[in-house]
């Protein structure tokens, strides 16, 4: 039963606009509804809490956007709110249902503002009938689950943005979890470079890093062998380019395969030797008519000496890794079949720092290929999430030009139509791209401390959710705004708590704690150095 409280108005509409209108809020009402039982009572008026205006026979709900002191009003408050959508009212008891995003009939200045109540809320965020997961509470309610709907999440890619020590990494760890819970056979790639997640996903994923992964050399397509073989700039890199060609292309087509499959280009994943490549390299530098001197031939062939002798890239450079396993690799990574395992982590923590880039772009060229080419297959769609994603897909002033980014970019414009999700966390949204940020169909924004990073993300928000965003500064850790497509409407959630186990390795030391005991610290520092110098973990 509602309370007093609910059922006596606490304003009236004052000016009303397409997408945010102007109220007038009465401070007593406004102290008499503080007390309330009812948690949504207690705060409607407040800004970031939720109100209703009657319309006819129905109700609009709004979220208050600002507050005002102003004395030439009745109540003493003007409150600029933002329509989030419109219900039925049921006869007998007063209740909300059928609640629809958007608004087809607006309310005329003068009419009556209500707290919107708990029961009110609950019909709001009802799930639709659409497959869900649960990650938390709506705010400001105790028991009010905040579902975002998978498909929807999923089918227009998602971003999850929050300040380093909000809880970003746990966040992402529980809604995943969830996704796994869901849907055991399911195919989710994760790029993990601080190796944070191995932990959260020890029972339901498989875990990767160099010295598990083995990824063959040999799946680089043309532009990515250039990012790790050729180091020359300016007018030399076109040589060496072209001398890199022509001899990859040589080497593939020693293969069998490419006898088989007739004309291969530079970019088909067909296995080769480095020793053939090399010695094809050395053949060509000893041609008399090769229009150029030694010297390009010699430094790529050093190039390519150094990497294959480099202990560190035994993991993507071995000589074992020359059989065709490319059926086997695409399984392990994508999970196919899942035995219950649905999610690959991919710990590129301890790859080579100036090949991670390279690495990341090999795997996410390798999902959206695969989808390309399966497309006469039963669609299998594989979730592609980015840790750090503006270390991948940075903005024009930061960018490299690296591969990474423009096929992640590529993934975010295209891949829903190849069965391709992208799922981007991050830190510093406004390093991002900006086209990338602007195809996430759900934004979850935890706390943003920096004003460019909010500015960002206010920008992408859909129109409803401004009201929203303007709280991004005033979260508490493991607090969201989520926005978009995944939900019904805007909402605040707090996500809930997730088991110790599920928790990725990613908690902030403790100076005081680890600085106030001593002892057994020479063997450590004889350990690290150990792998240090091995270069491996």
């Amino acid at each position: 039963m509602a309370s007093a409280n609910a059922l006596m108005p606490i304003g009236q509409v004052r000016d009303v606009a397409g997408s945010s209108s102007a109220i007038a809020l009465d401070l007593t009402r406004l102290d008499e509804c503080s007390n309330d039982i009812d948690p949504s009572v207690a705060l409607s008026g407040k800004v970031g809490s939720q109100i209703k205006i009657r319309v006819g026979n129905a109700w609009l709900l709004a979220s208050v956007r600002t507050q005002r002191q102003d004395s030439s009003v009745e109540g003493g408050i003007v409150a600029q709110i933002d329509f989030l959508g419109e219900g039925e009212e049921e006869r007998l008891t007063g209740r909300i249902y059928g609640f629809r995003r958007g608004v087809t009939r607006f309310p005329v200045p003068g009419a009556l503002v209500y707290p919107a109540t708990s029961n009110d809320l609950r019909q709001i965020y009802a799930s639709d009938g659409r497959t869900s997961i649960s990650i938390g509470t709506v705010y400001p309610t105790r028991d009010i689950r905040a579902g975002i709907y998978v498909d929807s999440l999923l089918g227009k890619h998602f971003a999850l943005l929050g300040s380093t020590g909000t809880g970003k990494s746990t966040s992402a760890a529980l809604i995943l979890h969830r996704i796994c819970e869901m849907a055991p056979s399911g195919h989710i790639v994760m790029i993990d470079p601080h190796g944070e997640y191995s932990s959260a996903f020890r029972v339901t994923g498989q875990l990767l890093d160099v010295s598990n992964l083995q990824m063959p050399y040999w799946l680089m397509n043309f532009e990515e062998h250039c990012e790790v073989f050729i180091t020359s700039t300016g007018p030399d890199r076109q040589l060496d380019l072209d001398i890199l060609a022509k001899c990859l292309l040589a080497a593939r087509g020693k293969n069998r395969l490419a006898e088989q499959i007739g004309k291969i280009t530079v970019d088909s994943p067909i296995p080769y030797l480095l020793s053939d490549l090399l010695m094809i390299i050395q053949n060509e530098m000893g041609r008399l008519d090769k229009g150029t001197n030694s010297i390009p031939y010699m430094r790529l062939k050093t190039r390519i000496e150094e990497i294959r002798g480099d202990p560190r890239y035994q993991f993507m450079f071995s000589g074992m890794l020359v059989g065709d396993t490319m059926v086997e690799f695409i399984q392990k990574v994508f999970r196919m079949p899942s035995n219950g395992k649905p999610i690959s982590i991919i710990d590129v923590s301890g790859v080579p720092s100036e090949i991670t880039s390279t690495v990341v772009a090999v795997l996410s060229r390798l999902v959206f290929d695969y989808a390309i080419w399966a497309r006469d297959e039963e669609t299998r769609p594989v979730l592609l999430v980015c840790e750090e994603a503006h270390r991948y897909v940075p903005n024009e002033k930061n960018s490299d030009g690296s591969s990474v980014g423009r096929i992640l970019s590529r993934i975010a414009k295209e891949g829903r139509k190849y069965g391709v999700s992208l799922g981007l966390i991050t830190q510093r949204p406004s390093d991002l791209a900006e086209g990338v940020l602007s195809q996430c169909g759900t934004i979850i924004a935890m706390r943003l401390n920096n004003e460019r990073d909010q500015a960002f993300v206010k920008a992408a928000m859909p129109e409803g959710a401004r009201g929203f965003v303007d709280t991004i500064p005033s979260l508490r850790n493991r607090e969201c705004i989520v926005s978009g497509e995944g939900v019904s409407i805007p909402m605040r959630v707090s996500f809930d708590d997730l088991e110790p186990m599920k928790r990725p390795a990613s908690s902030d030391p403790s100076f005081c704690e680890l600085w106030s005991h001593n002892g057994g610290q020479e063997r450590s520092v004889e350990r690290t150095v150990q792998r240090w110098r091995a270069q491996s973990r």
